[in-house]
């Protein structure tokens, strides 16, 4: 009678000492669980710091550093501005998962700019690692290709979205804050809802001391929490993203929107971020302090925001999700999509509309 195998350790030993016709395999001694578990943890630390690093570029302590835009010119009635207001004659490109991307597509349907300003959706590429046309144009297929286009030989980032030039066949802007700036004056002229101003002059100087701070600490600051290389790069940011958005609810108790009673590209900048909070950058960039539907004032703000005229056709939930999970290997490496959350609580009603300075 054989011994009983009184653990599974006991019976994972048998298992890998036992040859396939029950003697001993005298060569088939299994590795120590601890020395498996320092290799396994040595090679996976290894790849996650090189592809960190061509994903999000850090400095020496940790922190994700953001490389600035490379396209810088804008569309103006200037005499020596080569890009003039035209209907018909611009592009956006765009990603649907993408925050920054997701600004220009609110500012075009608030501005009624659907029929003046064509749109090209791009999907990442979860192998190549790259932005793929949704249909080849312009004899290209990815925006890389896009890129070299505008400006043979560049050497810069791919990113989305950006302003093309139909005329020109280069990229005008793609800094996703310049565009939308260019989109709320420099078409206004044939924009359907013209009388929008989403930039007035007598708020610019609060719209702009908002911007900095939330492109910090919120817009920028969840990529700064789920980038983060360090415990200590992660906290510093988690500790600015949650100040600030403590800050911001604060603001709202007694103001429709962050300026007052008028909507602005402040908050057009604020709700791209905030309507992938608690579906992705909770949960994936560990943002998980709190979620901004807990909030008093915030979540009753999204909501308003969501349910203006044809913003909850620019918010695609799935791909959001898809772009998100799905793309971002070193943070998901089995590329598990979560079915959820359910989002129909967004059109509650908000009530914002009663609040008044």
């Amino acid at each position: 009678m054989s011994t009983p195998i009184k653990s599974p350790e006991e019976k994972l030993n048998r298992i890998n000492t036992q040859s396939s016709n029950g003697k001993a395999n005298k060569k088939g001694k299994s590795l120590p669980g601890g020395l498996i578990i320092k290799l396994g943890k040595f090679v996976w630390t290894t790849m996650w710091q090189i592809m960190m690093s061509k994903l999000a570029p850090s400095n020496d302590k940790g922190e994700y550093i953001r490389p600035s835009s490379q396209f810088r010119n804008s569309i103006g009635e200037e005499e020596n501005n080569p890009y003039q207001p035209s209907a018909g004659r611009y592009r956006l490109y765009v990603g649907l998962g993408c925050p920054w991307a997701h600004r220009t597509l609110v500012v075009r349907t608030l501005k009624g700019l659907e029929d003046v300003l064509k749109v090209s959706i791009v999907y990442p590429s979860p192998n190549e690692g790259i932005w793929l046309l949704n249909n080849r144009e312009k004899n290209c297929r990815t925006v890389p290709e896009l890129y070299q286009v505008a400006q043979p030989g560049y050497q810069g980032r791919c990113t989305v979205p950006i302003l093309w030039d139909e005329q020109t066949n280069t990229i005008v802007n793609n800094e996703s804050a310049e565009i939308i700036v260019m989109l709320n004056s420099g078409l206004n002229q044939f924009a359907s809802n013209s009388e929008l101003n989403l930039y007035p002059e007598e708020l610019r100087e609060e719209i702009e001391k908002w911007n900095e701070k939330i492109y910090h600490a919120v817009n920028n600051g969840v990529y700064r929490c789920g980038f983060a290389q360090t415990q200590a790069a992660y906290n510093k940011c988690c500790d600015e993203l949650f100040s600030v958005l403590d800050e911001i609810d604060e603001n709202l108790e007694n103001k429709r929107y962050l300026c007052g009673e008028q909507l602005t590209l402040a908050d057009v900048r604020l709700f791209t971020t905030l309507f992938r909070f608690d579906v992705v950058y909770y949960s994936l960039f560990k943002c998980n302090r709190h979620r901004i539907v807990d909030y008093k004032n915030l979540g009753a703000y999204l909501r308003d925001l969501y349910q203006l005229p044809g913003v909850a056709e620019t918010c695609d939930l799935e791909s959001v999700k898809q772009d998100y999970y799905g793309n971002l290997f070193p943070l998901n490496p089995g590329g598990i999509i979560p079915d959820g959350p359910d989002i129909s609580h967004l059109w509650e009603p908000s009530n914002r509309e009663k609040i008044s300075n």
